[in-house]
């Protein structure tokens, strides 16, 4: 009986341990999620923010070094655009900070706003230089304004002041409108297009050097204005067939421009106007 009992309390003894043993095992497991977890996640956040600020550091220095230093700007796709100013524009915005450096979108915004760029391209050719890409607005009218005459594009942007050697463009438009408007935009459109199948079918008929100038204020009713015997001819011309017209026109009243004023189209029929 003695020995029974003994063994019953060894038993107990160590159940009781094994208790003991597992509430502790669970106290330290609570531990090490919270304190042995943290602890490693702060201590590489502080790693890495100092790792990112020395390479901010780092980058910037480099980058502003000597070795970035500006040296050569290469423009090119210019042919009425001013390569200079363009040369200019990249040179004040990208000297100081240096080829690594320089805000490339900043340089292209501003050299899109030079007379005749459309668009610019603006990459860097480490260490020293820029390039830059230009395409151009292409003149295809000379519409006269208020202030004198300009030269205008297909999408109907006044560029420039039109000179007197634009050999491609030998005639001015009258009626273009200067108003801010849907309407006038519209219609300067219709302006554009149609002063462009002129030129080109006048081109065809060797008739667009003998032209002064065109009048589409209204575009129902063209005009087109020449020289004949030293005096101002006007030609009405029909929406069509431009080339046709004019030459017809030319034919009516050559030799003829000290006596008629104009040529009006009456139908299919041309009749000149005596002068006053």
């Amino acid at each position: 009986m003695a020995k029974k009992i003994r063994k019953q309390g060894t038993r107990v003894r160590h159940t009781t341990r094994k208790v003991s043993t597992a509430k502790g095992s669970a106290g330290v497991s609570i531990f090490d999620r919270l304190g042995g977890g943290i602890v490693p996640i702060v201590l590489s956040v502080a790693i890495l923010a100092c790792l990112g600020i020395v390479f901010l550091l780092t980058y910037e220095t480099i980058g502003a070094s000597n070795f970035f230093r500006l040296r050569n700007v290469n423009v090119s796709g210019t042919d009425r655009a001013s390569a200079s100013d363009i040369e200019k524009i990249v040179t004040a915005n990208a000297e100081k900070p240096g080829v690594w450096n320089a805000d490339l979108l900043a340089i292209k915004q501003k050299i899109e706003n030079v007379t005749f760029v459309k668009t610019a391209a603006v990459s860097r050719s480490l260490p020293s230089g820029l390039n830059v890409t230009v395409t151009e607005r292409v003149p295809v009218a000379i519409v006269r304004l208020g202030g004198g005459d300009f030269l205008a594009d297909a999408e109907g942007v006044i560029l420039a002041p039109a000179k007197a050697e634009e050999k491609q463009i030998p005639f001015a438009m009258v009626g273009w409108s200067e108003e801010k408007s849907d309407k006038a935009a519209k219609e300067n459109s219709e302006r554009l297009k149609m002063y462009q199948k002129m030129l080109t079918e006048w081109k065809d008929y060797d008739l667009a050097k003998r032209v002064k100038q065109v009048d589409i204020t209204d575009l129902r009713e063209p005009k087109a204005t020449l020289e004949d015997s030293g005096m101002p001819v006007t030609i009405m011309l029909s929406r069509d067939n431009f080339g046709k017209h004019l030459a017809d026109g030319i034919k009516a009243v050559v030799g003829k421009g000290t006596m008629f004023e104009g040529v009006n189209l009456v139908g299919q029929n041309l009749v000149l106007v005596p002068r006053k």
